[in-house]
């Protein structure tokens, strides 16, 4: 967060900043919470047609926030068709994604056109559950001296510790990173196949709906997964308190999988409308697919979902 604020920071009081409708519920929380009370203006906008984000840039607009792979929902935005959208229509807008779910080691974006990357270190680059870091990358010099002043002045810097600890997760991004993958896909097989399960949402899979986008702008596919129960709240809520392997909370990305109810968990800040429009139903579950047994973890999975008592697909 403290990085996503340093980059609201840039903006002054009738500055106007342009936001994915889905992205994370900590920014929806900053953005309703904090920059409105600073005067920043803001709108959250569909940005899957690219049209909704050249009719909705103002004379103002300052800064275009979106997110690479959205949390929960995992759907995956044309980093560079979004990039060259936004630097056509106002060359002096400054374009910022949260590349966090999916790290550089499977897509960099400052190569197809971004001018910041937000990365949440304490995700998949720390990897171990064990640090609160973020970070911004920029390869333009004006908007780091910038940053930087930000950084330093209002306190946003990381201890000398953490950054070692940080470190030493990089050293191991590679080696995990594959085997996130290689367990997610497998998880996310097992559960599209699955007769009390409505939909699965994964990078990996070819039913994606962005998935020749996929193909283009990254080399590989993250450990995030998730999908639609066939039931409500107490179906999921009961599937959660099921599991066996899986810890519940609202972090990602470790070594350790993970799940989450993001209605009751990570977005609680939006209304029950701003959930409903953004696909955040009681029924959705998100899953952090850790670096066990893949086949453990399926069929912790298996008996969750049985102890549910979630109904057959009709």
């Amino acid at each position: 967060m403290a990085a996503i604020s340093s980059m609201v920071n840039l903006l002054a009081p009738g500055d106007h900043l342009l936001c994915s409708s889905n992205v994370y519920g900590g920014t929806h929380r900053l953005l309703n919470k904090v920059a409105k009370q600073a005067g920043i203006l803001f709108d959250f906008v569909d940005f899957s047609d690219t049209a909704n984000i050249i009719s909705n840039i103002k004379p103002n607009t300052k800064l275009v926030w979106f997110e690479s792979l959205s949390n929960p929902l995992m759907s995956v935005l044309d980093v560079q068709k979004v990039s060259e959208v936004v630097h056509k229509t106002r060359a002096d807008i400054i374009v910022a994604v949260d590349n966090s779910f999916v790290t550089p080691y499977f897509q960099r974006p400052l190569d197809l056109g971004v001018d910041v990357i937000m990365y949440s270190l304490s995700k998949y680059m720390n990897g171990h559950s064990d640090v609160i870091m973020g970070a911004l990358v920029t390869n333009n010099k004006n908007l780091y001296d910038k940053l930087y002043v930000f950084q330093y002045t209002c306190g946003n810097v990381p201890s000398s510790f953490d950054c070692y600890m940080v470190n030493r997760g990089l050293k191991t991004l590679h080696v995990r990173m594959e085997q996130h993958m290689k367990n997610a896909t497998a998880v996310a097989e097992y559960l599209e196949s699955h007769p009390k399960v409505l939909r699965v949402n994964y990078m990996g899979l070819p039913s994606h709906p962005q998935h020749e986008i996929i193909k283009k702008q990254f080399t590989g596919h993250n450990g995030i997964v998730s999908f639609y129960i066939n039931g409500g709240i107490k179906v999921s809520t009961k599937l959660l308190e099921s599991l066996k392997l899986f810890s519940i909370t609202c972090s990602l990305g470790c070594y350790e999988s993970l799940a989450a109810l993001p209605c009751k968990m990570t977005h609680t800040s939006l209304t029950d409308e701003e959930r409903q429009s953004t696909g955040i139903h009681d029924n959705l579950i998100r899953l952090s697919i850790g670096l066990e047994y893949y086949q453990d973890l399926i069929d912790d999975l298996e008996q969750a979902i049985l102890a549910s008592g979630a109904a057959d697909k009709s």
